[in-house]
């Protein structure tokens, strides 16, 4: 099962596909033109291996498709994606008939360098350079309407500002952002923002929350911000952070079985949700992928 850490970069984009142009405009200076769209992320035309990227956005103009990007996210260099990464390319521009751009979200500027490395095709003058983005690129989002109109940048960049000379603005436009969001993707982005903030940032969030004043308006943030950060706080900090990714973990172990149809008795759910071992929860998701029942979790 992929990791907390690696789905919610690709989450973020397939609810929002257009924090891709946001972070292609920002940080590479590419314009591209068209409405971004999330498409298909298997390719099925290689015979007898399916190569399936992380996540695909199209472009469309009035008149035609202009613009492809896939888009990765990647927590470590990994030599066997120097070549999937040009067939994915290849693929998306024979499928589309468009020029395509590959887009890989990393954690950390080490991973982000790594992966970085020119790829030589082998062919004079045929050189792909994949563009890596890690949070340290992205500019510090410290006006809570500007994190509210696009909450999934406010949160990747986060983690790389929130101990900077911005912290506090940081944190309270983040917060606020995630206040914003509907459903259980406050949530997810909630969860996975508490695993990648340092010790002080947290306690610079729970401070925030307490003494700024600010009302917060959904449900998930009165219980799990404004009243919970300081109760987890006392559980200890390194704690919180195994607990932080636990929880990331259920929460995407019990989105693969509802996009499975697969209906999850209240025993079941209540045995994942309480589970605090992160690899029991990895083996338990890769499991979710081929089960007909909740209950075979558990076989």
């Amino acid at each position: 099962m992929p990791t907390s850490a690696h789905e919610l970069p690709l989450e973020m984009v397939r609810n929002r596909p257009e924090l891709v142009p946001t972070i292609l405009r920002t940080v590479f200076g590419l314009d591209i033109l068209g409405e971004p769209s999330i498409t298909s992320e298997s390719f099925a035309d290689l015979n007898p291996a399916e190569l399936r990227c992380d996540a695909t956005v199209l472009f469309d103009t009035r008149d035609k498709r202009a613009h492809g990007v896939i888009v990765e996210s990647q927590q470590r260099f990994d030599g066997g994606k120097q070549y999937s990464w040009p067939a994915y390319i290849a693929l998306l521009r024979l499928r589309h008939k468009c020029g395509a751009t590959l887009l890989v979200l990393c954690p950390d500027e080490n991973s982000a360098r790594r992966c970085a490395a020119p790829i030589d095709m082998g062919h004079p003058n045929w050189v792909l350079e994949p563009l890596t983005v890690h949070p340290g690129m992205l500019p510090p989002i410290t006006d809570p309407d500007e994190a509210a109109r696009m909450p999934e940048l406010a949160v990747l960049s986060a983690p790389a500002h929130a101990d900077g000379p911005h912290a506090k603005d940081v944190v309270s436009a983040v917060a606020a952002a995630i206040d914003t969001l509907t459903g259980d993707t406050g949530p997810l982005y909630h969860d996975y923002l508490r695993t990648l903030l340092s010790d002080a940032a947290r306690k610079l969030l729970e401070d925030t929350v307490k003494t700024a004043g600010y009302e917060w308006q959904s449900d998930f943030a009165k219980k799990h911000i404004a009243e919970g950060l300081a109760e987890g706080r006392a559980e200890g900090r390194a704690e919180g952070r195994a607990e932080g990714e636990a929880i990331g973990e259920a929460r995407f172990l019990l989105r693969i079985l509802k996009n499975r149809g697969i209906t999850v008795p209240d025993e079941v759910r209540e045995r994942i949700t309480s589970c605090t071992d992160t690899d029991q929860l990895e083996r338990w998701g890769d499991r979710a992928l081929v089960i007909d029942r909740a209950e075979q979790l558990f076989d």
